[in-house]
């Protein structure tokens, strides 16, 4: 097993690179089949917990 590394986008979601699955808020668990994904930081995602990009849509607060 490789290690897990989380980096944060800013404004974005958080990109995870060498997970085998992805636990949710809800407890379900969600197999990662990709090198690296996108999990939904903004909680507005249809795609749960993965991102779809509405962050793109929310207005910033900077």
């Amino acid at each position: 097993m490789s290690d897990v590394v989380v980096r944060q986008c800013p404004g974005g979601p958080l990109l995870v690179r060498g997970a085998e699955t992805v636990l949710d808020d809800d407890g379900n668990v969600h197999e990662v089949t990709r090198p690296v994904v996108a999990v939904c930081a903004c909680g507005k995602s249809s795609r749960k917990p993965w991102c779809d990009s509405t962050h793109k849509s929310i207005p910033s607060t900077r």
